[in-house]
């Protein structure tokens, strides 16, 4: 987690720094980005969580929980990051356009697909270091997007440093947990680890 923090920190600047230039973004503009910055995230996710535990499990593989590791890992978590934790931010800086979006059930078409293909990839050709990167970066992007639908108005610096909180714990703390430690829950040899 402690290596991660600058890395979050830095994604979590850049959003404040792309949010103070594209707040009078349409909110269907902003809705429709975040509908491509979030199932990314999901993809990205599944593939990580999933290969975290294709790499750490013992003995012959289990379909059904490598299942359930990806996508509970994958969409709970970026419904989490990307959704929840930006909306409750939303909710105490009393912004105008607030409104929850739950991608796998919004666009479940969409979103749930692509959680089974990246969990796919993952028991094929099981990938951390790359996916994981990038998925940090487009949640932290998909976050921002979600604050942006909201803002509706300018916004002040106290505003700024408080979302800079929101967006830094959005996706420090569930993507981290995601992708590192809840596969590794499901590990039964933990001398492996």
């Amino acid at each position: 987690m402690k290596k991660h923090f600058p890395f979050t920190a830095i994604g979590a600047v850049i959003g404040i720094v792309f949010m103070y230039f594209s707040y009078t973004l349409s909110y269907k503009t902003a809705y429709n980005i975040f509908y491509i910055l979030h199932p990314l995230h999901v993809l990205l996710s599944a593939l990580v969580t999933a290969s975290m535990y294709e790499f750490y499990k013992k003995g012959k593989i289990n379909l059904l929980l490598l299942l359930f590791v990806g996508y509970v890992g994958s969409v709970g978590i970026a419904t989490l990051s990307d959704s929840l934790i930006p909306y409750f931010g939303e909710i105490l800086l009393d912004m105008p356009n607030r409104k929850i979006h739950l991608g796998f059930i919004e666009k479940w078409w969409l979103v749930n697909p692509l959680a089974l293909i990246g969990i796919a990839i993952a028991y094929f050709k099981p990938s951390t270091k790359f996916p994981h990167m990038g998925h940090v970066l487009v949640s932290t992007w998909a976050s921002v997007f979600h604050i942006i639908m909201a803002i509706g108005k300018p916004i002040g610096f106290l505003q700024y440093a408080m979302l800079f909180t929101f967006l830094f714990l959005a996706v420090w703390v569930p993507c981290c947990m995601s992708d590192i430690v809840f596969p590794l829950l499901f590990v039964k040899d933990k001398h492996k680890l």
